[in-house]
């Protein structure tokens, strides 16, 4: 079994691929989590890559958000775009990690990425609330590397 493998279950997988769904049936804004053994480097870098590799940075509004997981290094991003960086306080992405980092440090890592959704999700809402011309733009599941 791989480190990806062995992060989480398939079972677990789904339940984060779930509160992705529900931080989103309210906004516009897009969620994705991808997970990867190590970002070879600059953990925040290699979020950006990726950011743009999941095609993240053309949706319509600017607001996607990125939650990247680098396991061997044991460190994580949150990324989020232009759109949603623009309208939260500035303390937010900190507070989020902090959430995601309590769970993690107590080998909580579902409910870490579960929680950083849904607080994401809340700020995704508020700021960028669903409207009946809403398209889901980006794939749910998580992406790995």
């Amino acid at each position: 079994m791989s480190k990806i493998e062995a992060f989480l279950s398939t079972e677990e997988e789904q339940e984060i691929v779930e509160a992705i769904r529900l931080a989103e049936l309210n906004t516009s804004g897009e969620i994705r989590v991808h997970i990867e053994k190590t970002s070879n480097g600059d953990a925040t870098e290699r979020a950006l890559e990726v950011f743009h590799e999941l095609k993240m940075d053309n949706t319509k509004l600017q607001n996607g958000v990125l939650i990247y997981v680098a396991i061997n290094d044991k460190t994580f991003v949150i990324y989020g775009d232009k759109g949603i960086n623009d309208v939260v306080a500035t303390t937010f992405w900190d507070s989020t990690k902090d959430v995601i980092q309590s769970h993690f440090k107590k080998g909580q890592f579902k409910q870490g990425l579960v929680q950083g959704i849904l607080k994401s999700g809340e700020q995704l809402k508020k700021h960028f609330p669903y409207s009946n011309d809403d398209i889901n733009e980006l794939s749910n599941e998580i992406s790995k590397g």
